[in-house]
């Protein structure tokens, strides 16, 4: 599948423009987006705010394009208060686990997105829309509310970062918002074993984590 100039690049993939209200977004180092594209479909069909998706083949996906800002782009601007951001962020995780789980006989299990953090909400005119389902699983809702502390943690932990600040003021806000997070360890393993830093970076988030972003 051909493609111009990407629109954005994150850290695995790029988005290039297709025309009629689509986009193509291909991971560099290849892989398979049918089970990601699975979930999103399932999502999109029970009215959760996802691209709604029209092909996935190999490392290509296929998607509505949206507009609007990230709601980190927002956050950094001062076009959302960390106090709202912190809320959407949580609300857009509440909404997820109110789901039932697409796979799981487990009637406590849901479908967890793994790496919803600002850089993956977008701001449109329908409302945020959640990005970047590559991580998905299914299993405990507290894992899921408690990797995306971790996300932020990690930010508001790195001084080279230039979010540090309002990250801190971001997670302090979460916190408030989902309360008590019991399968914060968990999370610990998860985000060591599918995020960019080291062990190091990750014990310190969750120690940031445990202080309710105070310390």
């Amino acid at each position: 599948m051909s493609a111009s100039l990407p629109l954005a690049s994150g850290r695995d993939a790029d988005v290039y423009p297709l025309g009629d209200g689509r986009v193509l977004r291909r991971y560099r180092r290849g892989g398979d987006v049918r089970d990601e594209a699975a979930v999103m479909t399932y999502l999109h069909r029970l009215g959760y705010p996802v691209p709604e998706v029209y092909q996935a083949d190999g490392p290509d996906l296929v998607m509505r394009r949206l507009t609007g800002p990230t709601l980190a782009a927002a956050a950094a601007t001062g076009g959302i208060d960390v106090r709202s951001a912190g809320r959407i962020l949580a609300d857009l995780l509440h909404r997820l686990h109110a789901l039932p789980a697409r796979r799981s006989t487990d009637p406590a299990d849901r479908v967890l997105h793994l790496d919803l953090h600002p850089e993956n909400v977008m701001l449109t005119p329908d409302g945020p829309v959640v990005l970047d389902w590559r991580n998905t699983a299914e299993g405990p809702p507290g894992v899921d509310l408690a990797v995306t502390a971790l996300i932020v943690g990690e930010v508001a932990t790195d001084p080279a970062h230039d979010l540090t600040g309002p990250a801190r003021g971001l997670l302090g806000a979460y916190l408030a918002e989902v309360g008590p997070l019991d399968l914060l360890e968990e999370a610990v393993a998860v985000r060591a074993r599918l995020g960019p830093y080291g062990a190091d970076r990750v014990a310190e988030a969750a120690a940031l984590v445990r202080a309710g972003a105070t310390g």
